[in-house]
């Protein structure tokens, strides 16, 4: 038997595709959202949209592709990154399976 093996603990599969993945993080105002809800907390998309400085029909159509992909979820007009996917909220990071994202704070400036 393999020593490295653990039963217990398999290696989890990421639910999202890598393409679907990359194609949704690969634009600048999709990240700046994910970043504001990396804390985990549902918002409007008006308050998503004060947060990152784009108006909220921009938000909207970012968030839909975000959803699409499986990264937002939507409930009762609230926005937020399933719970499953939050590594750490203090330090904004994200874990989607096939990478780990460590957004930029609200200053730009990154975390650890």
């Amino acid at each position: 038997m393999n020593s490295t093996a653990n039963p217990q603990n398999p290696p989890v599969s990421p639910t999202i595709p890598f393409v679907a993945l990359v194609q949704a993080i690969g634009a600048p105002v999709r990240c700046a959202i994910l970043g504001a809800l990396s804390d985990g907390q549902p918002r409007m998309v008006n308050e998503i949209a004060k947060m990152i400085g784009h108006s909220p029909g921009l938000v909207s159509k970012h968030l839909a592709v975000l959803r699409s992909a499986g990264m937002v979820v939507l409930t009762r007009r609230l926005y937020q990154v399933p719970a499953a996917y939050i590594a750490a909220a203090d330090k904004r990071h994200l874990d989607f399976g096939h990478c780990l994202l460590r957004l930029p704070d609200a200053n730009g400036q990154p975390t650890r």
